[in-house]
């Protein structure tokens, strides 16, 4: 039994390494990847026909306020999977589009969503700007993350103390 048993540790246990060289690359493949140009084109079409709308005063009709908001939740997922600079111009359509249909809370989304994801873009200090225009105080999220910091340091120097 003994003998067995120091014959299938070694076995196991090259098993168990061979295993774990080979996950990383199928976690790879498995890996999801962000939009296809494809998606990210129909994406921006859609957004496009809707701002058309809007600017030719056509009605507006229950289907493209679904249609709004199913692409802004289409969007909100490739973000949780992996934002990519690309989604900054839809972003700033859509939030457009919210503003001009009075719906300031899901604008104001959209511009903050640009705001902490893209900010580097073209589309960062236009964001910054409509949100200012619109009473938004930008310096508060910043406030709030440096209060924090503030306070973990705090507790960090109140650690050390005791």
């Amino acid at each position: 039994m003994k003998q067995l048993i120091s014959v299938l540790i070694p076995i196991i246990i090259v098993i168990a390494l061979v295993l774990n060289q080979m996950l990383p690359a199928d976690a790879a493949k498995g890996k999801k990847k962000g939009v296809s140009q494809e998606k990210l084109d129909e994406y921006t079409q859609s957004v496009d026909n809707l701002t058309k709308k809007i600017y030719r005063h056509e009605l507006y009709t229950p289907e493209d306020a679904d249609s709004l908001i199913a692409l802004k939740l289409q969007l909100d997922e490739q973000m949780d999977i992996l934002p990519e600079a690309n989604f900054a111009p839809i972003y700033f359509k859509i939030g457009n589009i919210f503003r001009l249909r009075g719906e300031e809370k899901d604008a104001i989304i959209c511009y903050q969503t640009i705001l902490e994801n893209f900010s580097q873009t073209a589309y960062g200090p236009k964001s910054r700007d409509i949100l200012t225009e619109m009473g938004v105080e930008i310096n508060s999220f910043d406030a709030a993350l440096n209060n924090s910091n503030e306070n973990s340091d705090k507790k960090e120097e109140t650690k050390e103390n005791i």
